[in-house]
């Protein structure tokens, strides 16, 4: 899953990161308002904590835009401004859910957690595919019962595959799924061939049907 930190206090942001790497969740990072719209113009998010007091600029704005370009990505609003104005503020404007500073990390996850499951899985933890189980807050993928071991990034593929069933992702985008913004340095596509593959293998040792898809010229389809 795909994090957007938008937020100036450095420390803090670090703290962030570090925390949501352990939770699996690959983080992006905007220390301003420009930042923020850079990246959320360039990239898709499973989530976005938007700080509301940037340097230069209001971080409902960035809420506004995204908005405006009818984006499903999930916007919870982080700021010390506990005012109850900006909390409505925030969420009149389509914000998911608001979470004053200071936080625990723990609550933080929590309700990322909440947010992606509402936005992509209709407010389920578990994703059931025929015989193919997905359990996404343990992070276990089970076939016929049977565990299947994946690695994170296989782990990640594949929920983003599910998340866009029936549907073609590009190599482009799974590129930005397994290295965020630097998704434009790949050269070619023989990573993502490679996760490919094994994911492939992975679910297929565990007598899953081959649900993923090669579509030729364009990228891969999980098809059920």
């Amino acid at each position: 899953m795909k994090i957007l930190i938008v937020e100036d206090e450095k420390e803090l942001c670090k703290s962030m990161v570090a925390y949501l790497k352990t939770e699996n969740y690959h983080c992006d990072v905007a220390n301003s308002f420009k930042e923020a719209m850079e990246k959320t113009e360039s990239f898709d998010y499973d989530c976005i904590l938007l700080d509301i007091s940037l340097p230069d600029g209001n971080g409902l704005q960035v809420l506004k835009e995204l908005k405006a370009n009818r984006r499903t990505d999930g916007v919870i609003i982080i700021s010390a401004l506990d005012a109850m104005s900006d909390r409505i503020a925030g969420l009149n404007l389509g914000a998911d859910d608001y979470l004053a500073k200071p936080f625990h990390l723990p609550e933080l996850a929590a309700r990322i957690a909440s947010v992606i499951r509402r936005r992509r899985f209709d407010g389920n933890s578990t994703i059931t595919l025929n015989e193919l189980n997905i359990d996404t807050n343990a992070k276990i993928v089970t076939a016929n019962g049977k565990p299947v071991d994946l690695t994170r990034t296989e782990y990640d593929l594949l929920l983003y595959l599910v998340t866009n069933k029936n549907r073609v992702v590009s190599k482009n985008a799974i590129a930005e799924r397994i290295s965020g913004d630097e998704a434009e340095v790949f050269n070619n596509f023989d990573v993502i061939y490679a996760h490919m593959k094994n994911l492939k293998k992975k679910l297929s040792g565990a007598g899953s049907t081959d649900y993923i898809k090669a579509v030729y010229g364009m990228g891969y389809k999980f098809e059920i």
